[in-house]
């Protein structure tokens, strides 16, 4: 079983505005791990650092501090050791429009990873592979789609040559950043259960980043959800979702449509919408501004609390020491 561990991942950049200096923690000491066969999602709303997270796991952005393990033995540098955890862990970009080259057919696309990680020796064995790879994501017929560009596509059909090359150099890890938030509607469900099919036919360990509650829950085994560089919450996907125990999980819950749900028996947003810390200014809870909730322990540093078997949040309202507090 192939196991990708993160611990005490951070990566924090340097804002420079004039003579001062501020720097924006975009990702802040954060652990989980990822686990062949099964699916994580990691929600948020933007500028929470779900796409920093999986451009670090993908090695396009180095952290500040932190370390990854693959199956237990630490990352190394150097050209050969990048090289070989790229071909086991490949990224699915957000923008299909962006993430292929409008110059090169489709066919020169996914036999360039074929060639550069050895796995076919000579141009017919290039053609089957690239046939191969086009038959796995539905793109038939695949001689005819192997010779077309990207603009003669569809972003729903350039989203599935994507997935074909990243399937390329036979990983064992997917990272998924937000596949499907820039195709139309209808086809986001296909993409979503090609992934899990793949998935499960691969047994993949699969990070799915989105901001989608209702496509993380239909989709993912385990959510953690992000604020500010922090996970705030984790736990299986149905109870985050239809039970959130950080109130930011709750907001996140409230505000997607529910036809379900009468509005007065909805969270009332307002009541969430306080200000916002400061980046210098990150000590204790960092939602404590915008939350209806918070008491006089809020400022100081705040632990993942256990709310269930596998379940936890970071919010002292779930701390047993303070159960009788304020809530």
């Amino acid at each position: 079983m192939t196991t990708l561990t993160i611990e005490r991942l951070s990566r924090h950049f340097t804002i420079r505005d004039g003579r001062h200096r501020t720097v924006l923690r975009a990702v802040d000491d954060v652990s989980f791990e990822l686990r062949s066969g099964e699916t994580v999602a990691l929600v948020g709303e933007s500028g929470s650092g779900k796409s920093t997270i999986a451009r670090m796991l993908a090695r396009l952005t180095r952290p500040t501090s932190g370390r990854m393990l693959l199956d237990g033995v630490p990352l190394k540098n150097g050209y050969r050791a990048v090289r070989r955890y790229r071909g086991d862990v490949q990224m699915v970009f957000q923008d299909p429009f962006g993430s292929l080259n409008p110059a090169h057919s489709v066919g020169y696309h996914l036999r360039r990873p074929l060639r550069l990680h050895g796995l076919a020796k000579d141009s017919a064995s290039e053609q089957r592979g690239v046939h191969d790879l086009l038959d796995r994501v539905n793109l038939r017929p695949v001689e005819v789609v192997a010779r077309r560009y990207p603009h003669e596509l569809s972003g729903g059909q350039r989203q599935r040559v994507a997935i074909a090359r990243a399937l390329a150099p036979r990983p064992r890890i997917l990272l998924a950043d937000e596949p499907v938030s820039m195709l139309d509607v209808s086809i986001r469900l296909e993409i979503l259960n090609l992934i899990d099919r793949l998935k499960q036919e691969e047994d993949l360990a699969v990070l799915y980043v989105t901001h989608d509650l209702a496509t993380a829950r239909y989709f993912a085994s385990s959510i953690m959800v992000m604020y500010r560089g922090q996970i705030v919450e984790r736990g299986p996907s149905d109870d985050v979702i239809l039970g959130p125990s950080h109130p930011y999980t709750h907001l996140l819950a409230s505000a997607a449509p529910d036809p379900d749900t009468p509005r007065p028996e909805r969270a009332d947003l307002r009541a969430l919408r306080g200000g916002q810390q400061t980046q210098s200014d990150r000590s204790g809870c960092l939602f404590r501004p915008r939350c209806p909730h918070a008491f006089d322990r809020c400022p100081l540093p705040v632990p993942m609390f256990e709310v269930a078997p596998g379940h936890a949040a970071r919010c002292f309202r779930h701390d047993p020491a303070v159960a009788a507090g304020p809530r």
